[in-house]
């Protein structure tokens, strides 16, 4: 956590499990979140460390807990909530819901979060440093959650330690559309493509699911979790970048 407090300013608390590095603790910082709590890999950590957290962080405005909609962060960050209240810390909750890939557009609340915790931290962190209250920063998270829309593409599997496996199998001539971070199933299985095909393919998805409308400003994101080479994802970018123009929107480089 960081560790100078500017009081009456609103506290942002994220966590989750590790093995997504450097989400989350390379996310504390001036402007994004003040504190973090990391369970073990793949696994949430518990709510007794989650409230220790947010006593340490909090400045007299109240904690937005911000993270990815998971099931055992939904649970723990609940119960630690919970533990807020009874101290008297005032506590507002924002899911990130960006993955595209893990509900159909009309259910955008039960998707997963992943790379779109980047902008919700940025645009959440920068209201608080202006001192908004509890509220607004709420709001602000919020809207930025509900116009982000991410799509990942998985070659490899992972392993997590415990289980010491990988947890799928795949071909090494195939690659898998719309997996999620922890290897759950994505939308479907392909032969290896160019990286042009494999951009076409997931901002098409990406673009058809925005609520934008013609000369919407947006920012893109190109993330490798880790497991990319910079240089295919400056490929990537340079596909990615005209095909917001394509569809009327204005992308935020040339503003």
């Amino acid at each position: 956590m960081q560790t100078k407090k500017k009081e009456g300013k609103v506290a942002i608390a994220t966590g989750g499990g590790s093995g997504h590095l450097p989400v989350f603790l390379g996310y504390v910082g001036y402007g994004l979140a003040d504190g973090v709590t990391v369970g073990n890999v793949f696994a949430s950590p518990s709510a007794e460390a989650m409230h220790e957290v947010d006593k340490a962080i909090n400045s007299g405005a109240g904690v937005l807990h911000l993270y990815g909609r998971y099931g055992g962060d939904i649970m723990n960050f609940g119960m630690a909530s919970d533990l807020d209240e009874m101290e008297d810390i005032p506590v507002k909750e924002v899911l990130v819901t960006d993955d595209i890939a893990s509900a159909p557009k009309g259910s955008e609340n039960k998707r997963r979060g992943v790379a779109g915790l980047v902008f919700a931290y940025k645009c959440a962190g920068a209201a608080a440093e202006k001192m908004y209250n509890l509220d607004e920063v709420a709001r602000i998270a919020q809207k930025t959650v509900d116009n982000t829309r991410t799509m990942g593409v998985a070659l490899t599997p992972c392993i997590v330690p415990e289980a010491g496996k990988a947890t799928f199998s795949i071909a090494e001539d195939e690659m898998e559309i719309g997996m999620g971070i922890h290897g759950e199933p994505g939308i479907h299985r392909t032969k290896l493509m160019k990286i042009d095909d494999v951009v076409s393919n997931i901002m098409e998805k990406i673009l058809e699911d925005l609520p934008f409308e013609d000369g919407c400003e947006v920012a893109v994101l190109v993330n490798g979790l880790g497991g990319t080479p910079k240089e295919e994802l400056y490929l990537a970018y340079l596909d990615i970048l005209p095909m917001p123009k394509g569809r009327g929107f204005l992308d935020t480089n040339d503003t």
